[in-house]
């Protein structure tokens, strides 16, 4: 009984995932298809936030957690990134703006075994705490705007 409901599980995980392809662009975030293989992005995204001076606090990955049940799902692995003295200012600023550290970065495995990047802009996500953060998180948004896309572009880059 547990492995037919198990082999069900996988099937309709499987058909999600097919049906699903990679990531589609949303309002707000930033989606980058590249030609890399998914271990091969996952490594070079968490080598380049560390060079961007950001810490990886956070790291997920359902693709993982299936493996060791013995299903197999295309990959996926979501990096929480932040770094302490954005993390003092955002709470300096707003509060309630705190659920939201660390910003998540999203890697994901594509049917022909590319791999995708995708994020929410920082600004996106602190934005309904703008009212009460004002322009010091709307500054500290727009900071990490541009460190996220330095890190994707880096991630991503053909070599």
């Amino acid at each position: 009984m547990l492995r037919l409901a198990l082999s069900i599980a996988a099937l309709f995980i499987g058909l999600s995932a097919v049906s699903a392809g990679t990531v589609k662009t949303r309002a707000g975030w930033i989606v980058v298809d590249t030609k890399q293989s998914f271990q091969a992005l996952v490594e070079r995204l968490e080598a380049t936030v560390k060079s961007e001076k950001m810490g990886i606090v956070a790291s997920a990955s359902a693709s993982e957690g299936a493996k060791a049940a013995g299903i197999a799902i295309p990959g996926n692995r979501v990096l929480g990134v932040f770094r302490n003295d954005f993390a003092r200012r955002m709470l300096g600023s707003s509060v309630a703006a705190g659920i939201e550290a660390p910003i998540r970065i999203y890697v994901t495995e594509n049917p022909d075994g590319t791999a995708t990047l995708s994020y929410k802009k920082p600004s996106t996500v602190f934005a309904p705490y703008a009212d009460e953060g004002g322009d010091a998180l709307k500054s500290i948004g727009a900071e990490l705007d541009d460190i996220f896309a330095r890190i994707a572009e880096r991630a991503t880059a053909d070599k």
